[in-house]
């Protein structure tokens, strides 16, 4: 796994690192005498951004989750983590101390460095005579390896007031490679007994309410992700297998974009403190590395993922380097705003690097792992044209810019989020004849709860379909996608859930796609 790690971060995080481990030693004596009121772990455990080397393992301590002070005193805590081949931990390949800080909430962040490639393990933490569950994360293979096959689960959009997160339990049982989480792992909203689904223009029930008011603060969005991470199943899936981690727009609030809110409700300078709340947040909660650790109120580093020869994911930021949306964010619409040659999706410097990557040493299947969709779709539903504002589609000449760089990369895929519906088609440039070769296909992925049960098929699909050739599937359901990578061939299985409103929601798959390499062209099995 290759990583932005600006030159300026450098000291900071080597320092960072070496002091959330180093004096676990001298707290040893005091976190064995640590008196927990109730089981520490409630919250599990994950593991993500894998290398070949390693992972980063985590869990967060909280007796009491849902307190401000978690049910522990503001003090330091060591905490002694293994890593093992086996799940009995008959032997053990790694092993140390981390300290639980509580200017970070009683989290932990260990980053294994010393483990072998294309390699299973398990590990788990142990405090105050109290073991974790156990969880199970896999190393990349080496760059150069000749790599037979990848499973990659995607999922995101979980709102836990729009229904149960079965879907999670299903997808923790496919054993994936690794998960990637597109974003919106909370909603930022407080709790409600109905909420208004703006594609179906009608009002549902919620299944279950948030606690407590919208989030503002620190500690608001610490209590709102220690209700989300308290979701066994949610749970399941993060034992399961190490998460490739992003962020969207709800784990701050919706649709915001660099240090602006698209339709004012704060001012930058004031909005800039909550993002800076809901970042620290995020990072305390993520399995990420020590380069995500928030400064100057941001976080989130662009990231490369490679499996060997056959896979290069990177994985993208769509929201903190972005110019704000086009035609007042109003979904529908259609401006001038949309061809501004000054606007910017991913940024400069990320950009750059994505293309140099990838055109520089491309793999067999290249993939970008994002979070609004590439493609250029009109959601009119009468006379005219209107896109979704908040997607690649507000900002054309950044997206036909990228697209006309990564000319050169074979066999490119996009994966998307945010449409809490399962969609597939092509991409191409926006002035291209639909007839012409695609430049990549893309991949979106419905919501694990986002929108409730859904009506399956919609009565705009049929529109949908007949106004944009390039698209090929649409289904509102929810679920995840798993993603089966081989040298001859990519093949995506939409999956889907019966139900969110209830628990135990049968799975079944939809709809499956192949593509062969060579040919941006989506083959419905």
């Amino acid at each position: 796994m290759t990583r932005m790690k600006p030159t300026s971060r450098r000291a900071l995080l080597t320092g960072l690192s070496a002091s959330l481990v180093a004096p676990a030693l001298l707290l040893r004596v005091r976190a064995q005498a640590v008196p927990f009121i109730d089981y520490p772990f409630q919250l599990g455990v994950a593991s993500g951004d894998p290398d070949a080397r390693g992972f980063v393992i985590w869990t967060r301590l909280a007796p009491r989750p849902q307190q401000a002070d978690r049910g522990l005193r503001p003090a330091p805590i060591a905490v002694r983590w293994e890593v093992a081949e086996s799940p009995a931990f008959s032997r053990l390949v790694a092993e140390g101390e981390a300290i639980a800080r509580p200017e970070l909430g009683h989290s932990v962040h260990v980053t294994l460095d010393q483990l072998q490639p294309d390699r299973v393990y398990h590990y788990r933490f142990i405090a105050g005579g109290e073991r974790s569950p156990v969880g199970r994360g896999r190393t990349l293979p080496l760059e150069g390896a000749a790599v037979a096959e990848v499973k990659i689960g995607v999922a995101g959009c979980q709102d836990w007031q729009s229904g149960y997160y079965t879907a999670f339990r299903h997808l923790a049982r496919e054993a994936p490679h690794a998960i990637f989480h597109y974003g919106d792992y909370i909603y930022e909203y407080g709790p409600r007994a109905s909420a208004f689904h703006p594609g179906l223009r009608e009002t549902f029930a919620t299944v279950r309410r948030h606690e407590g008011p919208e989030v503002m603060s620190l500690d608001d969005y610490r209590r709102r992700y220690s209700l989300i991470r308290s979701d066994l199943d949610l749970q399941a899936a993060h034992q399961a297998a190490c998460f490739l981690c992003s962020y969207d727009d709800h784990e701050v609030v919706n649709n915001w974009v660099t240090d602006q809110v698209v339709r004012g409700e704060s001012p930058p300078q004031v909005f800039r403190l909550r993002r800076a709340a809901a970042m620290q947040a995020w990072y305390e909660f993520m399995p990420v590395r020590i380069d995500a650790f928030p400064e100057a109120g941001t976080s989130g580093p662009w990231r490369s993922y490679r499996w060997g020869r056959l896979l290069d994911a990177r994985l993208l930021n769509t929201r903190l380097y972005r110019s704000p949306q086009p035609c007042g964010d109003v979904f529908g619409s259609l401006c001038a705003e949309v061809r501004d040659p000054k606007a910017e999706v991913l940024g400069k410097a990320q950009e750059d690097w994505l293309v140099q990557g990838l055109t520089h040493q491309p793999s067999t299947w290249n993939a970008l792992l994002q979070q609004v969709m590439m493609m250029n779709v009109d959601r009119a539903r009468g006379e005219g044209r209107g896109i979704n504002t908040d997607s690649w589609a507000g900002y054309l000449v950044p997206r036909d810019r990228l697209l006309q760089r990564l000319q050169g990369v074979p066999n490119l895929v996009v994966l998307t989020g945010d449409e809490h519906q399962h969609w597939a088609g092509e991409v191409r440039r926006s002035d291209a004849d639909p007839a012409s070769p695609a430049r990549a296909v893309e991949f979106v992925t419905t919501s694990i709860s986002s929108g409730s049960d859904g009506r399956g098929e919609r009565s705009e699909h049929a529109a949908v379909l007949s106004r944009n050739p390039q698209v090929k599937y649409i289904r509102d359901e929810r679920g995840y996608a798993l993603m089966t990578v081989r040298p001859d061939g990519w093949q995506t299985d939409f999956r889907v859930v019966s139900t969110v409103r209830s628990v135990g929601g049968t799975l079944s798959t939809h709809a499956s796609f192949r593509v062969l390499p060579g040919r941006a062209v989506l083959e419905r099995l």
